[in-house]
């Protein structure tokens, strides 16, 4: 029997009567993500997920690495099937982990026994495959609380899967399952982070991005490319949206008074966004704001700011200081993207004193002076797309 992929589930496991529809959508998540690495079998039973290659060709070790990122997916292992029989399953243990039962120095045997027509029970099982691999490997010494290594023994319906320390999955829910949201996206290292933690919650995301030229270069633009790039791993397929912003801030520069600027910049980017969100049946914006990490993102401004739009507007990192922020923006791998020095439309126009805590009637008569409705249109009308997979 071929080596294969056991992918196990987390929440999903406690929803009820839908419960087949999340699984649905993660086999169709994995089926599409795995799919370059060659032909792949995908089913689902008994909380766990078969990822199974129809042939020799098949890259298991490159379907692996995409299962790592996959929300939905709590813990994966690459098992050898075995006959269900104790002594074909000590055969595997003893062949398919020998490197690491040579290499660890304390071990204990796990027993799930799934198929309840299995003559022995799980413990019986533990115990026979467990003294059996203490004798053949002077090297180890058993240990029942803190193993270096733990040898894993499912019998299931179809056969016994041998493998050794799971590794973890990404968690959460599939994407697409909680319907579809607009991501801004900067060249910082929040709106990244923020992304991945919406899609980690089964949210499927259009990203979109303001650029200004000239007071943005094409490096920035790029930057905020390669970002949106690297969270496609998590996000999947989707669209990055790159809308002209410069008109915008420059009318308000010429308009709007000057402490002010920041705070009708950003209710453009919520109008803009909400657009964007209409055409492609979004439910939601998510942003990178995290309350008074700057001048506009305390109670008053992020309250006049969203005022702009009708969609609710998700903030993941609200309640976040930086330092956890940042360790997030290094474990999903955009930190060392977003730390580049190219400048970014929020920094066109910054103005000296901000307005910290706004009234909305205030910011409302600060804007109207624009022709806020030819603006939004015209700067969709110059919108870029660019169709991102991983």
């Amino acid at each position: 029997m071929q080596e294969l992929i056991l992918l196990k589930l987390g929440e999903l496991v406690l929803k009820g009567l839908n419960r087949h529809t999340f699984e649905e959508r993660l086999c169709s998540n994995i089926r599409r993500r795995i799919h370059p690495y060659g032909k792949f079998q995908v089913t689902s039973k008994q909380s766990t997920i078969y990822v199974e290659p129809l042939n020799e060709d098949a890259d298991l070790d490159g379907a692996f690495d995409a299962c790592r990122r996959i929300f939905g997916i709590v813990a994966l292992s690459k098992a050898h099937p075995c006959e269900k029989t104790k002594e074909a399953i000590l055969e595997a243990a003893k062949t398919y982990l020998k490197e690491q039962l040579e290499s660890a120095k304390t071990f204990k045997v796990e027993s799930k026994r799934a198929d309840k027509n299995f003559p022995m029970t799980s413990i019986q099982l533990s115990q026979y495959v467990g003294g059996e691999l203490d004798d053949l490997f002077p090297n180890l010494t058993a240990d029942m609380h803190h193993p270096e290594l733990v040898v894993n023994v499912e019998v299931r319906e179809k056969a016994a899967y041998v493998h050794g320390n799971p590794e973890q999955g990404a968690g959460g829910l599939p994407v697409s399952i909680n319907g579809v949201g607009v991501s801004l996206l900067s060249g910082g290292i929040d709106s990244p982070v923020s992304t991945y933690m919406m899609a980690k919650r089964g949210l499927a995301l259009d990203f979109v991005h303001f650029f200004s030229p000239p007071y943005t270069s094409d490096q920035a633009k790029e930057k905020v490319v390669e970002l949106a790039q690297l969270l496609t791993p998590y996000t999947g397929r989707t669209i990055l949206h790159i809308v002209p912003f410069t008109e915008i801030q420059e009318e308000i520069r010429k308009n709007c008074p000057e402490e002010y600027f920041t705070l009708i910049m950003r209710r453009f980017m919520m109008r803009i966004a909400q657009r964007v969100g209409e055409r492609i049946g979004a439910g939601c914006i998510v942003t990178g704001e995290c309350l008074g990490q700057v001048a506009s993102q305390t109670l008053e401004a992020m309250r006049s700011t969203e005022d702009a739009c009708d969609l609710p507007v998700f903030r993941p990192l609200v309640g976040m200081d930086k330092e956890e922020i940042v360790s997030v923006s290094r474990k999903i791998g955009t930190f060392g993207t977003s730390i580049l020095p190219y400048e970014d439309c929020c920094t066109v126009f910054t103005p000296r004193h901000p307005k910290t805590h706004p009234q909305l009637d205030e910011v409302r008569a600060a804007e109207a002076a624009l022709p806020i409705r030819e603006l939004v249109e015209r700067a969709l009308a110059g919108e870029e797309k660019l169709k991102l997979k991983w």
